[in-house]
């Protein structure tokens, strides 16, 4: 069986991903399984309904999942064992026309894009300078047969060949405004030479990720007021900063000086699990090191009490069984709000052993 959904993911993260994959797809009422080798950084879900799940499962709502993609071949060789000179693009263009036939791959073509890469594994690093040199030769190949726009369209349908090997691939259809537009399903942001720390990132990727343009000039503009939980060294507190909000960043430890001498941050040395705004506020951010059922529990009074309209809040996941535990703090987050939440989730790129949320009350 070679249908199926194609998803990326961090290294090591395989077994989530797959856990994840395996309860949204029965959830749905779609059977399949999920096959992955540890360290690979992506995983297959193979199942007969794969473009029915697909439309079903949309990327936003997976957590691990870096991209997402409907597989509809998987290639074992690209003539690398029988050639000294293998024809790579005819094997994958043959690939695409024995495909054809089906519904899925002949309602998008011409591809408005065409994508060769590679898992984001230390195995798959040595193939990096193939995947270049085959995607500039498979573009053009694909685009004389008319497999492919004569120019890139970003709006419609794009080709990706996953390399996983110098003479395998896979073979995926990534639909315009379901999937990620980033190398790989990577969102590379550069540290800032002003951000206190690294962890910048974090929020800068989150506000990325899960926030759409308009959201995003809608929610973080000049005049709003935020608290940062946690807050030293200042990382999130100066990215709040960069967006023109006022901060409340509370920790006992020190924030970065020159944070303080911008005038827009108030710092307050208190315990970020006691302490709460007298009023409401447009943000509040947490990246405390915590146990994550307890912060997703605190999280939950903030919107509870009202004490903040939009929330964004990393939980840090144990070594095991991280798939559950992450179901099951945001199950209990939600319960515990006690009012309609609407929540977004992602393991981002500059996380690590954590997954990022965004949360806000609609009732």
């Amino acid at each position: 069986m070679d249908a199926g959904l194609l998803c990326y993911c961090r290294g090591g993260f395989e077994p989530e991903l797959a856990a994840e994959l395996t309860e949204r797809a029965a959830g749905l009422g779609f059977a399949g399984y999920a096959r992955t080798e540890r360290g690979s950084a992506h995983v297959r879900y193979l199942c007969d309904d794969a473009a029915d799940l697909a439309r079903a499962l949309p990327f936003d709502q997976l957590i691990f999942a870096r991209q997402k993609l409907l597989q509809f071949a998987h290639l074992e060789t690209l003539g690398a064992r029988s050639s000294a000179r293998p024809d790579r693009v005819g094997a994958i263009r043959d690939a695409i026309v024995a495909a054809s036939g089906a519904h899925a791959v002949a309602r998008v073509l011409p591809f408005g894009e065409v994508v060769v890469e590679t898992p984001d594994s230390d195995e798959a690093k040595p193939l990096a300078g193939l995947a270049r040199a085959l995607g500039n030769a498979l573009r053009a190949g694909l685009r004389e047969s008319g497999h492919a726009t004569p120019r890139d369209t970003p709006a419609r349908a794009r080709l990706h060949v996953l390399l996983t090997g110098g003479d395998t691939a896979h073979l995926g259809i990534a639909h315009a405004f379901d999937r990620s537009d980033a190398p790989m399903g990577i969102l590379r942001l550069r540290m800032h030479p002003h951000a206190p720390s690294r962890s910048a990132l974090k929020l800068e990727e989150a506000f990325l990720t899960l926030l759409d343009e308009d959201e995003r000039n809608a929610w973080l503009r000049e005049g709003m007021h935020a608290a940062d939980l946690g807050a030293a060294p200042g990382g999130w507190s100066w990215v709040l900063v960069r967006n023109g909000l006022r901060v409340t960043s509370v920790d006992n430890g020190p924030l970065a000086q020159h944070l303080l001498d911008s005038g827009r941050v108030e710092h307050l040395r208190a315990d970020g699990f006691t302490w709460h705004p007298k009023r409401t506020l447009d943000w509040m951010v947490c990246d405390m090191v915590e146990q994550p059922r307890r912060v997703a529990s605190r999280m939950a009074t903030w919107l509870r009490e009202g004490w903040c309209r939009r929330t964004v809040f990393n939980l840090k996941l144990p070594m095991k069984k991280r798939w559950d535990e992450t179901r099951q703090c945001l199950d209990a987050f939600v319960i515990e709000a006690q009012r309609p939440v609407e929540w977004r989730a992602r393991q981002l790129y500059h996380d690590r052993e954590e997954i990022t949320v965004f949360a806000q009350a609609t009732g």
